[in-house]
């Protein structure tokens, strides 16, 4: 079995089913003024990179990285079908997004996920990949229901990390 991640159309109709799915459950597990859930038609955006992650084909994970500015991205949209989770989907899809986020030049990649118990294996997904807990950024604020992370990316000009290059 192949997981091939790579740019797609949200509108495509296996693509455009896996968001349906993204978006009822963000629905039916947050109180309807906290879903910051992005519609099939904000993904078009020229700020928003798109990708799915196809398994043997078939669509079984979305994701996406909002340019917020020049330096700063957010990962949206972000689901893995349910019947293959726990197989990498959403761990290729993270690094998917973050290898680009690299590659355009962003210094920081943030994003907000729900506090609930339904989101708990989203944010050890996001603390895998090496996400921290932060302040709201952008129009988000404190509330119940989300929490903010981050993730500084690395600067290639300094690998080490200790200011040397």
């Amino acid at each position: 079995m192949e997981l091939v991640v790579a740019p797609d159309d949200p509108r495509a109709p296996g693509v455009r089913a896996l968001l349906e799915r993204h978006l009822a459950f963000t629905r039916d597990t947050t109180p309807p003024d906290h879903v910051h859930a992005l519609e099939v038609e904000d993904l078009l955006d020229p700020a928003v990179w798109f990708v799915s992650a196809r398994l043997d084909g078939e669509v079984v994970g979305v994701g996406a990285l909002k340019r917020l500015d020049g330096g700063h991205g957010e990962l949206k949209s972000m689901h893995t079908a349910e019947e293959v989770r726990g197989r990498g989907v959403g761990g290729a899809l993270v690094e998917h997004l973050l290898d680009h986020a690299r590659s355009s030049g962003y210094r920081r990649v943030s994003l907000e996920t729900g506090t609930m118990d339904a989101f708990a294996p989203a944010r050890a997904l996001y603390a895998r990949a090496g996400f921290a807990p932060c302040e709201p950024f952008g129009s988000y604020g404190v509330n119940p229901y989300s929490i903010c992370m981050t993730l500084l990316l690395e600067d290639d000009r300094d690998p080490i990390g200790d200011g040397s290059s």
